[in-house]
């Protein structure tokens, strides 16, 4: 039994070490690129090989969910799009701050701006759309330093990689997704800090509010530490434009503050995947669709 059991974690650990020292060496290559040639790259390669996997057939699925009024055609360029954009993704997470420092993210509004460095600590969520990994850069920059949460990858090896390089875009802490990281995210709200998520994933625990027209499982807790706390929600969206460039919106999100918190919590739930839903209207090639949203 034992000589079994070490064998398979031996064998874990050699499949662990070869996609860590295959990451460092594609990480390493991408960063070496200049920017627009890495996401270049990133993105046709992405195109070419990620329609042939089976999570293309989860993002048409979605597609069809959301969009049963386009063709399947349609709803296929959509998937093939979605490729692209998430490979150009990869490839320039490397170089999030020649994004930055060469002028290439825009604020929709100068008054949304305004509004928000202006209207005190926030909680501000985003959808994986665009290059997403811009909003901690620069909300760091343009408004305030956020905490954020993270969902581990199963190899641990990547994963502390990945954070590594993380890490920085959030000054007040990165976090893995635990119960013990909500009471963490509590106490830097209740101290004036600001918090960052992703929440347009199904969340299991969460609560159901309309996406698309149908029930979806969706994360409250950016929802109640706002109402908690009192602090300004927002939802934010990166879209991409030509030539690795990218232009942000930044959209309040009510938050009623009644004598029901629970029913509070839901309403404010409910109005932020609106939001997203808005946002993915607008552009349903940038986001994730092969990623579960729905049970």
């Amino acid at each position: 039994m034992r000589g079994g059991s070490g064998g398979a974690g031996q064998a874990v650990g050699v499949k662990n070490q070869a996609e860590y020292w295959g990451f460092r060496l594609v990480a390493g290559l991408l960063a070496a690129l200049p920017l627009e040639t890495a996401s270049n790259l990133m993105g046709a390669l992405w195109s070419a090989v990620a329609p042939r996997l089976t999570r293309h057939a989860r993002a048409l699925a979605h597609l069809q969910r959301a969009f049963p009024d386009k063709s399947p055609a349609e709803r296929d360029a959509i998937a093939r799009a979605m490729w692209g954009h998430l490979g150009r993704t990869f490839g320039e997470f490397f170089h999030l701050d020649d994004i930055v420092a060469q002028g290439r993210v825009t604020m929709e509004s100068a008054d949304r701006l305004e509004m928000v460095q202006q209207g005190g600590p926030y909680v501000v969520c985003a959808p994986h759309m665009g290059n997403w990994e811009l909003m901690a850069r620069v909300s760091a920059n343009l408004a305030r330093p956020i905490a954020g949460v993270y969902q581990p990858l199963t190899n641990p090896l990547v994963d502390a990689e990945l954070q590594k390089l993380r890490a920085p875009l959030y000054p007040l802490g990165l976090f893995p997704r635990s119960p013990a990281t909500i009471r963490k995210l509590m106490k830097i709200a209740r101290d004036g800090g600001s918090l960052g998520f992703m929440a347009d994933l199904r969340e299991g625990k969460g609560t159901a509010v309309p996406f698309f027209g149908r029930p979806a499982h969706s994360n409250t807790a950016p929802a109640l530490i706002a109402r908690s706390f009192g602090l300004k929600l927002y939802a934010a969206r990166v879209i991409r434009k030509p030539g690795v460039r990218f232009t942000i919106r930044v959209e309040p999100v009510e938050v009623p503050q009644t004598a029901d918190r629970v029913a509070d919590v839901v309403a404010a739930t409910g109005n932020l995947q609106a939001l997203f839903e808005a946002f993915l209207r607008e552009a349903p090639e940038q986001w994730m669709w092969a990623h579960r949203r729905w049970d």
